[in-house]
């Protein structure tokens, strides 16, 4: 086999939209892939499993984002707006809205006032220390741990003042029949223009010298003239890819971005029972969207509008971390009893009426090592320098290394895909 003009190591988004932009260019690319399978964090069940397509990896387009949009277009996949109610469940009472910030409006005003940036924990300690904020700084802390997967001690509030201040996101949305379709979308594209994609090609070592790379897996190597690395930050800083020669800069750039973890529980129950309970005024949750509590598995959705009897748990941050080690069984366990103080229902008879289950521990999965980057205050200049290529010939990209706002979502993994792509073909013209 002739070698590859550029070696792509991951088949997730980002890698399949570099490998796709390179290879529509004329080169020759290789991707490398660890696992059985594409896609990565993005991975739609078979249907055997649930009624539907369901998502154990990434599952929500945020927004009118524009380089998701225009591939699905392109594709001709078709999308559909997400819908329901928001609720809350707080000392067993249950009240619709999305007040599950306390305090928001003084929140936005205060970060707004920020002139220089701090972490999270800093800024609740600067403008919110007194014991009248105990509920504002535990629901904001929730909710940067729940939602952005993030360490409040490290996350940067400048980027979550970004991020969350944007009205980008107001609308959410999932793709008919899964991500999926937009990765197999993305994966024929690939081969159709001549990409060679290679599962369970787990790389262990890469050697380099300006325009000259060997990209070693288990049972082969793979020389070409760049390489254009996409796997998951968590795996980039446990070091489980040597470099000959080190890159020690890059290693510390790595560990000055952010990387959370999550617990995805799916659960597919024999009825929506949820529809039954009602709050003390009698309203029920027919059209539950999302619910967020303070139970250890905090918050939940529906596929609403759909009509699946199946409830998703998410379980994000450093409480989840924690909780890495534990068995599908454990982790069940603690879903249940999670939805016990939510609804006032028994666990056995919730575990009565379960049909089937998933659980996806990311942070023990060793070809992710955990879900998505977010923004730590010293991100935005080790980014730069992770981002930056080296000798022309070493590339780092994939959603962690997005400048923006979408940080940690799969449009940050396609468009930083893109963006490297064209980067690198820029030494080839």
């Amino acid at each position: 086999m002739q070698d590859p003009h550029v070696i792509i190591i991951g088949a997730g988004a980002a890698g399949l939209m570099a490998a796709r932009t390179l290879a529509k260019a004329g080169l020759k690319v290789s991707i490398l892939e660890g696992r059985d399978r594409i896609g990565g964090r993005i991975c739609t069940l078979e249907e055997s499993i649930f009624s539907f397509p369901a998502e154990a990896g990434a599952e929500f387009i945020h927004g009118d984002l524009p380089v998701t949009m225009k591939l699905l277009k392109e594709a001709g996949i078709t999308y559909f707006s997400t819908e329901g109610k928001m609720w809350n469940a707080r000392n067993g009472i249950l009240s619709q809205g999305q007040n599950f910030v306390e305090g928001w409006p003084l929140v936005k005003e205060k970060m707004k006032e920020l002139s220089i940036d701090l972490s999270i924990e800093d800024f609740l300690g600067k403008y919110f220390s007194g014991d009248q904020y105990i509920p504002l700084r535990k629901s904001l802390t929730g909710f940067v741990e729940g939602y952005d997967a993030a360490d409040p001690k490290r996350a940067s509030t400048f980027a979550l003042r970004e991020e969350w201040l944007s009205e980008n996101d107001a609308k959410q949305y999932k793709i008919e029949g899964g991500y999926q379709n937009l990765i197999n979308y993305l994966a024929k594209e690939c081969i159709d223009a001549g990409v060679k994609i290679h599962l369970n090609a787990f790389v262990k070592e890469i050697a380099w010298e300006q325009n000259q790379v060997g990209a070693k897996t288990q049972d082969a190597i793979f020389n070409g003239l760049k390489l254009l690395l996409t796997v998951p930050l968590g795996v980039l800083q446990a070091g489980t890819i040597s470099f000959l020669p080190d890159l020690p800069q890059k290693m510390e750039a790595a560990n000055k971005v952010g990387f959370g973890s999550v617990i995805k529980i799916l659960l597919g129950f024999k009825n929506k029972f949820w529809e039954d309970v009602r709050d003390k005024d009698g309203n029920n949750l027919k059209h539950l969207g999302f619910l967020f509590s303070g139970e250890l598995v905090p918050t939940w959705w529906t596929q609403y509008p759909n009509d699946t009897a199946m409830l998703t748990g998410w379980f994000a941050g450093p409480k989840a971390k924690r909780f890495k080690t534990y068995s599908d069984g454990k982790l069940l366990d603690e879903a249940l009893n999670s939805l016990t103080g939510i609804f006032n229902i028994k666990a056995e008879t919730l575990r009565g009426q379960l049909n089937s289950h998933r659980i996806i521990n990311w942070s023990a999965d060793p070809f992710s090592l955990g879900a998505y980057g977010y923004a730590t205050v010293e991100t935005p200049e080790a980014r730069k320098i992770l981002a930056g290529p080296v000798a022309n010939t070493l590339y780092f990209g994939g959603e962690a290394l997005y400048a923006g706002a979408e940080m940690g979502t799969v449009e940050a993994a396609l468009a930083n895909g893109e963006q490297v792509g064209n980067e690198i073909l820029k030494n080839f013209q």
